[in-house]
């Protein structure tokens, strides 16, 4: 990283650290004005969600175009899951839809990714699997 780039970001860490103590500028988590019945945090938190959710998506098609398990590492989708299984017990906890949601997509996305390599590396092993090149 160049030095110029290594300021610019301290500069920016710098600034972001002194507004965040600025009371008039902390958000308060009224209603929204979308639907009264959501938080403003509710609706951040789907917009994080929907991003963190998909995420794996495009791994997960190119896996299912190629018909191979080439670039995929199931101990990491495994290893997400058990984490977003975490994460739905602590949605449960504090009653955050949001978290709820996402993880249980989210679950379900690395559900499909790990049983879709399974299904690849049983077809590599046994060589009933024609790749294209």
């Amino acid at each position: 990283m160049s030095r110029s780039t290594c300021v610019m970001l301290t500069i920016l860490v710098l600034n972001f650290a002194w507004l965040s103590g600025c009371d008039d500028l902390v958000p308060r988590d009224t209603a929204s004005l979308l639907d009264p019945r959501l938080h403003r945090s509710e609706i951040v938190g789907f917009l994080a969600g929907l991003g963190t959710t998909f995420a794996a998506v495009p791994d997960l098609i190119a896996m299912l175009k190629r018909r191979s398990t080439a670039g995929m590492n199931p101990r990491m989708a495994t290893i997400m899951g058990f984490f977003q299984i975490l994460w739905i017990h602590y949605g449960l906890l504090i009653a955050s839809r949001p978290v709820i949601g996402w993880n249980l997509l989210a679950v379900f996305i690395n559900f499909v990714s790990v049983g879709a390599y399974r299904h690849f590396a049983r077809l590599e092993k046994t060589g009933s699997l024609r790749t294209s090149a």
